[in-house]
């Protein structure tokens, strides 16, 4: 019998497997930051910037199917924080927008500012946005400024069941040092995944050596703010849930999800070893350049785990500073029980969607881009 407790789980589980497929694809963004700290040459930087114009689209993509699916089976969340800290929402976009605008027409006739511009603006983009999607994914653990009154759906004058509470509307988010440091480890692993992907998808050699030195610095980055990340993680209060719903502060929360759930540990011990070990490959091993492949399922595992630590076991996955019962959970945030199990049918289709984009994948990336294929094909 599926009941509607298994259906707000079953469809928490979906948005932690969309959040980790779009940190993996964060790759591009990651690349993109490389642009002139790896390409030393005209040549070196139209290979990385048509390395990753091949993939950009899914990036996106996937960040708006992240959003679609929050809005479909936790709507509250998605009027609460896109409609109150939209500030943070629309610097994301801006970012997006930038990383568009730059691949369609840097080469266009008539670009009056010059290609470099729209490559410091994929540059930025590659900066900015997994900073920032991290920074907030990090208020799932520190909380935001908004108050809920469900009752107020019933007010003619104005109908608005969650208020911000702050006026800056999301980017109070930056003045929690948890939340930055989080923005920053999403950040490096973006560029680890980018050096790890430029090292498959392009056979120059020249370019090898410095994509390796990018690797090892960022993967150093990432393991420190890991661990800084990882050590505020397991020793802050959290917030906890009881059976009637009444939030409370739990100290060490974080820490009792994750040994109280062995399979959310073993999803989170398995996604950190593939990720060390398909850097470490790449690292040890010159001639070897499939890293990615380790990687990229060990990077999905990872976050899976962590949107888990912070939505099962009784946990408030949005915690509100301004008023502790007004945090969003599981519960009191879902769609009904019709919408999600109807939804349910249709997220069926998703490994179809997913093999779909595994050939074609394999199709444009079944040989090693080169300068000579630049010459004969489009360039971005």
């Amino acid at each position: 019998m599926i009941t509607y407790e298994f259906l707000q789980q079953y469809w928490w589980f979906l948005i932690a497997l969309l959040g980790g497929i779009l940190v993996f694809l964060l790759f591009v963004q990651g690349a993109n930051a490389l642009i002139f700290l790896a390409g030393k040459s005209e040549e070196e930087r139209t290979l990385i910037v048509n390395s990753t114009g091949r993939k950009w689209e899914l990036t996106f993509t996937t960040l708006v199917t992240f959003g679609g699916a929050f809005f479909a089976s936790f709507p509250l969340f998605y009027s609460t924080s896109f409609g109150g800290a939209y500030w943070v929402w629309v610097l994301i976009l801006v970012t997006f927008i930038f990383q568009a605008v730059s691949y369609e027409f840097q080469n266009k006739a008539g670009n009056f500012i010059g290609k470099t511009s729209f490559r410091i603006f994929l540059t930025l983009n590659g900066c900015l946005a997994p900073l920032l999607i991290g920074t907030a994914v990090g208020t799932f653990f520190t909380g935001s400024q908004f108050v809920i009154d469900k009752n107020a759906v019933g007010n003619i004058a104005a109908p608005v069941i969650s208020r911000w509470t702050s006026a800056w509307h999301g980017l109070e988010a930056v003045a929690e040092p948890f939340n930055v440091a989080f923005g920053l480890m999403v950040m490096c692993l973006a560029v680890c995944l980018g050096a790890l992907y430029l090292q498959n998808n392009i056979a120059h050699e020249p370019l090898a050596p410095r994509l390796r030195r990018s690797l090892l610095a960022s993967f150093a980055l990432f393991l420190l703010t890991f661990l800084c990340v990882m050590f505020q993680l397991f020793t802050m209060d959290g917030f906890a849930t009881d059976a009637q719903g009444t939030v409370s502060m739990q100290s060490g929360k974080y820490l009792h999800n994750l040994l109280q759930m062995p399979a959310v540990l073993a999803i989170f011990l398995l996604g950190a070893l593939l990720l060390v070990a398909g850097v470490a490959a790449n690292l040890l091993r010159p001639s070897f350049r499939r890293g990615i492949w380790l990687a990229a399922p060990g990077t999905v595992l990872a976050v899976m785990a962590i949107f888990m630590l912070a939505g099962y076991n009784q946990t408030a996955y949005y915690p509100s500073t301004a008023n502790l019962q007004s945090s969003l959970t599981l519960a009191n945030s879902c769609s009904s029980e019709f919408t999600l199990r109807t939804m349910a049918a249709v997220s069926l289709i998703i490994p179809l969607v997913v093999a779909y984009i595994a050939y074609f994948w394999r199709q444009m990336d079944k040989k090693s881009l080169t300068s000579e294929e630049l010459e004969r094909g489009e360039r971005y």
